[in-house]
C-alpha cells in the first residue's frame, strides 16, 4: 500500500493486523471493528508518519477486492444464491441506487455549493454495504440460513451495481458523462460482460482442475482465478466484481466432482488465511487513515459542521436501508398471490435486522480515493466517506449481535432440520457406500482379509451413528456422552501420545526427519477425519 515505504512497512501493518485480528477471535469480537478502533487509535499516536501512510485505490480494488469477493462466493451456495435471486437482485441493485440517489439528493441540500452530481458521487461511493462482518456475525449468533444467504449475496453483487454508477458519476462531473440511457446502457454491458467473463474463466478453471488431479497445482491456479477474472473484465469496462463472483460461485459449486481431496483440505485454509490477513490488514490501514483524511478534508470547514454533515450522511445511508427493505419485503408479495403462497412474508423482527445489517467498509474507502485529483470537493467527499464508514462500522458493529439477541432472531428449528437431513444424507450415502463394498467383495472373492472387511463396515457405520447422535444431543450437559464423542476424544488423545513418541523417537535421532514428517501427516489426516467443531 502506498506510502509504507519498504517491506518493512508492510510486514508492520500485517503483522499488527493478525495481532489486532487474532485478539479479537479469541475474545469473541468482531475483528473488522477492533482493527479500525486500533488503527484508529494508534493514528493519534505521535511518530505515526500519517504522510506515508495511504491507501493505494487501485491495490484495494485490483489486489485486495477479488481473492475477498472470490473467497466469499466459494464459500456460498450457487443452488441458494439462484434460489434467493430476487431478494438478493433487489438489494444489490435497487437498494444501492435508491441509496446513492437519495445521498444525492440530501447531501446537495445541506452541503453548502456542493453540486448535485458530485453529492451523487458520494452516494454511489457509500452506498455499498460491507457485509463481511455482518455475515460473520449473523452465522456465529444463527440467524436463519435464508437471511445469511440474503446478507452474502447482496455484499457479493453490490459492489459491481455502486462502482457502475460511481464511474457514471465521476465522468458527468467531469464533462464526460453520460445521458441517462447511456448510463443504462453502460450498466447493462457491464453487468452481461462480467457474467459471461466469470462463466468463461470458471469454465477453463474447472475443465483444468478435473485434469491437474495434484493439489498444489489445482490451488495456484484457483489463487490466480479472481485475477484472471477481474483483470480482463476491467480491461474490456465490463464489472470485474461480477466476474470474478460468478467465477467463484462457480468453481465453488463444481469443487465436489472436479478438485481432489488434498485440493479441497488445502484450498480451505489457504483461502481462510488469505481472508484473514487482507481484511484485518485493510481495516487496520482504514483506521490509520483518520488523521490524514482528517487534515486534508477538513480545510475551511468548521468541525460543527463536519459533524453535521457527517451525520446527516450516516442517518441517509441507515434510513434508506429501512425504507427499501420493508416494501421490498412486502410489496411483491401483496402484488403476487402465487408468490404469497410459495414464499410467506418474514416476521418483522427478521426486516429489522436485515434493515441494520449495514456496515460499510473497504470498497467505499478505495472508491473515494480513486477519485480524481481535479474531482469537485475531493477531500471533502473522501472525509465523509471515512465519517460513514467508521461511523457504521462502530455503531452497528456493537449493536446488531446485541439486537439480534434482544429480538430472538435465531433459527433453533432449522439447525434441528440441519442436523435430521445430514443423518438421513449419511445414512442414503453409507447405505450406498456399503452396498458398494459387497458388489467389490462378490467380484474380489475370499482375497479380501475378513478383518479388512470389518473394518470398512465400521467406519461407515460410524459417521452415519455420529449424524444420527448429534440429534438427540445438544447442550444438555446432564445427558452422557454420546459413544461417537467418546470415540473421539480418546482417539484424539491416543493420537497426540503416538505425536508425542515420534517426536521423541526424531529429537533422539532414531528415525529421521522425513519420516517424522510422514507419519504426522498421516496422524494429521485422521484427526481432520474424526474433528466435529
Amino acid at each position: 500500500m502506498h506510502g509504507l515505504e519498504g517491506g518493512l512497512g508492510v510486514v508492520l501493518l500485517v503483522a499488527s493486523a493478525a495481532i489486532v485480528a487474532g485478539v479479537a477471535r479469541k475474545l469473541s469480537w468482531s475483528a473488522p471493528l477492533l482493527c479500525v478502533l486500533v488503527g484508529l487509535a494508534a493514528s493519534m499516536l505521535p511518530g505515526i508518519p500519517e504522510d506515508r501512510i495511504r491507501i493505494a485505490p487501485d491495490v484495494v480494488l485490483s489486489l485486495v477486492l477479488p481473492p475477498l469477493l472470490f473467497s466469499a462466493a466459494l464459500d456460498s451456495s450457487f443452488v441458494n444464491f439462484r434460489k434467493n435471486l430476487r431478494p438478493i437482485g433487489l438489494l444489490s441493485v435497487g437498494l444501492v441506487l435508491f441509496t446513492a440517489l437519495s445521498v444525492g439528493v440530501v447531501m446537495a441540500a445541506v452541503v453548502p455549493d456542493m453540486h448535485f452530481v458530485v453529492a451523487c458521487t458520494l452516494g454511489a461511493i457509500v452506498a455499498p454495504p460491507d457485509a463481511v462482518a455482518a455475515t460473520a456475525i449473523a452465522r456465529k449468533l444463527g440467524l436463519p440460513r435464508r437471511m445469511v444467504v440474503i446478507l452474502a449475496g447482496e455484499s457479493l453483487v453490490n459492489d459491481a451495481t455502486a462502482l457502475t454508477a460511481y464511474r457514471v458519476a465521476v465522468a458527468a462531473t467531469m464533462g464526460t458523462g453520460y445521458s441517462f440511457a447511456d448510463a443504462a446502457g453502460v450498466f447493462l454491458l457491464a453487468a452481461a460482460g462480467g457474467v459471461a467473463i466469470g462463466l468463461v474463466v470458471a469454465t477453463a478453471v474447472n475443465w483444468l482442475t478435473r485434469r491437474l488431479r495434484d493439489a498444489v497445482l489445482e490451488n495456484t491456479l484457483i489463487l490466480l482465478a479472481p485475477f484472471l477474472a477481474y483483470v480482463p473484465a476491467e480491461s474490456l469496462h465490463a464489472s470485474g466484481v461480477l466476474a470474478v463472483v460468478v467465477a467463484g460461485l462457480s468453481i465453488g459449486h463444481h469443487a465436489p466432482r472436479t478438485a481432489t481431496y488434498a485440493g479441497r483440505l488445502q484450498a480451505s485454509a489457504i483461502w481462510k488465511m488469505v481472508d484473514f490477513l487482507l481484511e484485518s490488514s485493510v481495516f487496520l490501514l482504514i483506521g490509520l487513515q483518520l488523521r490524514a483524511v482528517a487534515r486534508e478534508g477538513t480545510v475551511g470547514v468548521s468541525v460543527g459542521e463536519l459533524a453535521t454533515w457527517v451525520s446527516v450522511a450516516v442517518l441517509v445511508v441507515i434510513a434508506t436501508r429501512f425504507i427499501w427493505v420493508f416494501p421490498a419485503t412486502l410489496v411483491p408479495r401483496l402484488l403476487s398471490r402465487r408468490l404469497r403462497e410459495r414464499d410467506p412474508a418474514p416476521h418483522w423482527r427478521f426486516m429489522v435486522v436485515e434493515s441494520w445489517a449495514g456496515m460499510r467498509g473497504v470498497v467505499s474507502i478505495a472508491a473515494a480515493y480513486a477519485l480524481p485529483v481535479s474531482f469537485p470537493e475531493r477531500n471533502l467527499i473522501i472525509f465523509l466517506t471515512f465519517g460513514v464508514v467508521i461511523s457504521t462500522l462502530v455503531l452497528h458493529g456493537f449493536t446488531l449481535p446485541w439486537l439480534i439477541r434482544r429480538l430472538g432472531v435465531v433459527a433453533d428449528s432449522e439447525r434441528k432440520a440441519d442436523d435430521l437431513a445430514e443423518a438421513a444424507a449419511q445414512h442414503a450415502a453409507i447405505g450406498t457406500s456399503l452396498s458398494r463394498l459387497d458388489e467389490m467383495l462378490a467380484a474380489a472373492g475370499p482375497e479380501v482379509p475378513e478383518e479388512v472387511v470389518a473394518r470398512l463396515r465400521e467406519r461407515a457405520e460410524l459417521r452415519s451413528f455420529g449424524a444420527w447422535e448429534r440429534l438427540g444431543g445438544g447442550a444438555d450437559t446432564s445427558t452422557p456422552e454420546p459413544p461417537t464423542a467418546t470415540y473421539r476424544r480418546l482417539r484424539r488423545e491416543m493420537l497426540e501420545t503416538e505425536r508425542q513418541v515420534f517426536v521423541e523417537l526424531r529429537d533422539a535421532g532414531r528415525i529421521d526427519d522425513e519420516v517424522m514428517r510422514r507419519v504426522q501427516r498421516e496422524l494429521d489426516l485422521e484427526e481432520a477425519m474424526i474433528a466435529r467443531d
